[in-house]
């Protein structure tokens, strides 16, 4: 919390339930929402027309959004008034979603999602503070608990819920379910939410970094774009891709520059001259990478290849990320008692490696049921790393500059999430058009192989059927559809082996970091900026 600000009395009762309840609600939906089109992504390129490489950009232009928005909504919060800002957010939150779900071209859906990403990042970072304000300092451990069931609950259901959705209905409902959810939180955020004395009323003294803003926006999105479009424009022989190259670069070198040169910056990047800072922000872009990646890939995997229904894709993630629920209030309370962290990073990293390490190994042939366990070690990875990274980010730091490294460490987690999705994209294509060209010239005209399955095939087509003219043509077709779900098959099992390489190379790092046994004011006070800059 800035100083100066006015500290209102902490609400009890039915007040404190509906704070509760509201802010709970709006972080969960939004969460939602950015895993439970991953189920859809099959039916969504369908429906526009468009291929699952291009449709990923209705993720990514979400995680960008998200990106670009968390580290600012502390000063957004500031200059509106944290009330008034939480209620547009949920507003723009709420609209968005009802126009991604009347969306009937890909630019559409990209453009809403990217304005839904906006009010949703807001929500996140609000909710919490606003949370924590309801609690004693005493009891803030509850609030933390309460919350972060909530962040694993939101990404969790995500899924699932999108794959009942998908299997019963059509995919623009995965958005217009918002719409009653984002009416109610904000009649009730409007009605139970206090505005604090003096929030939005000193405009004039709050200068407002548009540069920062302006060049972060362009660094970032041109950065994206040159991840995404990369491999279908092959490259640097494509003139777009060399002149958004060269303005991700000058805009992100400005950005840094720029940043470092002004009294206010949007984002406080001096905080970085902290090495434990510096080194947890690697570590983090690499959990968001696995994250994001790995909710990404396997979706995708199960229904192209594995033939889940979107439904079932859902279900086989939620049993075992329940294992995380139980988890991070167990771990937030051995980490507020000062527990060194280390440990905790270093065997969540391995059991994160091990899951994807895993999953690179899966038969074409597995059930749901094999997924469990690997699941399991990713639920419990993901436990052991994320409040200790977050501990990790301010130890070392000055109380006054908690907000900032908390909140550049999150838009990093964002960013490396947005990147691993690309390189994932980028990745599986170069995979694919490899694998498939080995298979191929394994199966061709002169192979005995290839002669005897064919024969095969076109018999079983004419007893059925009792087209001899079209049976070969139809085998061959056949043919030529196994090798594509191989060659993307064995793509993505790629993928998992190139996260596991991630996750290992990481892990030396640790050596940098330094543990502060930190005051029990301290790491109060560091759990409120956590909340404020989520």
């Amino acid at each position: 919390m800035r100083a100066g600000c006015y500290i209102m009395a902490t609400p009890k009762g039915f007040a404190r339930a509906i704070i509760v309840l509201t802010t709970v609600t709006a972080a969960v939906m939004e969460l939602i929402d950015t895993s439970i089109v991953n189920v859809a992504l099959s039916d969504m390129s369908g429906s526009l027309g468009v291929n699952i490489e291009d449709i990923s950009w209705v993720i990514t232009s979400y995680a960008i959004a998200n990106v670009i928005i968390i580290p600012l909504t502390g000063f957004l919060a500031e200059y509106f008034g944290r009330k008034n800002y939480y209620i547009v957010s949920m507003i723009i939150f709420t609209i968005a979603s009802y126009m991604c779900g009347q969306s009937g071209t890909l630019v559409e859906i990209i453009i809403w999602r990217f304005v839904q990403g906006v009010g949703g990042g807001a929500l996140l970072s609000t909710s919490q503070a606003i949370l924590f304000d309801a609690f004693e300092p005493k009891d803030r451990p509850l609030a933390s608990g309460l919350f972060g069931m909530g962040i694993v609950l939101g990404p969790t259901l995500g899924p699932t819920l999108g794959g009942y959705i998908i299997d019963h209905a059509s995919w623009p409902l995965i958005f217009m379910i918002n719409i009653p959810i984002g009416i109610l939180a904000t009649f009730l955020a409007f009605t139970f939410i206090e505005q604090k004395e003096g929030e939005g009323k000193k405009k004039k003294e709050i200068k407002i970094d548009y540069t920062g803003i302006l060049l972060l926006t362009i660094g970032i999105g041109c950065l994206q774009y040159v991840l995404e479009r990369g491999e279908s424009e092959d490259w640097f022989s494509s003139d777009v891709i060399r002149i958004t190259s060269l303005v991700a670069f000058v805009g992100m070198i400005g950005f840094i520059i720029y940043e470092l040169s002004i009294d206010h910056p949007a984002v406080n990047l001096r905080v970085l001259g902290n090495r434990n800072l510096a080194f947890t922000t690697i570590f983090t872009f690499v959990v968001g990478l696995g994250l994001f990646t790995s909710v990404f890939v396997f979706p995708v995997l199960a229904q192209r290849i594995l033939g889940f229904t979107a439904f079932e894709t859902g279900f086989t993630l939620l049993g075992p990320t329940l294992i995380t629920v139980a988890l991070m209030p167990i771990i937030g309370k051995v980490m507020s008692k000062g527990v060194n962290p280390i440990p905790f990073v270093v065997m969540g990293f391995l059991l994160f490696a091990a899951y994807a390490w895993m999953s690179a190994g899966m038969s074409p042939d597995v059930v749901r049921g094999d997924f469990f366990f690997p699941l399991a070690l990713r639920a419990i990875g993901i436990s052991m790393v994320q409040l200790p990274l977050i501990n990790q980010a301010v130890a070392g730091l000055q109380p006054k500059d908690y907000a900032s490294g908390i909140a550049l460490n999150n838009m990093i987690r964002q960013l490396g999430g947005a990147f691993g999705i690309a390189m994932a994209n980028n990745y599986i294509a170069k995979q694919y058009a490899q694998h498939r060209y080995d298979l191929v010239t394994k199966v061709t005209g002169e192979s005995e192989m290839f002669l005897e399955r064919s024969r095969t095939i076109a018999g079983g087509i004419i007893n059925r059927s009792g087209d001899v003219a079209g049976a070969s043509t139809k085998a061959v077709a056949m043919i030529n559809g196994i090798v594509d779900r191989q060659a993307y098959y064995l793509s993505y099992l790629d993928t998992f082996r190139l996260i596991t390489i991630f996750f290992i190379l990481v892990i030396p790092l640790v050596a940098f970091l330094r543990v502060k046994k930190k005051s029990q004011a301290e790491l109060a006070a560091s759990m409120k900026a956590a909340a404020e800059s989520h």
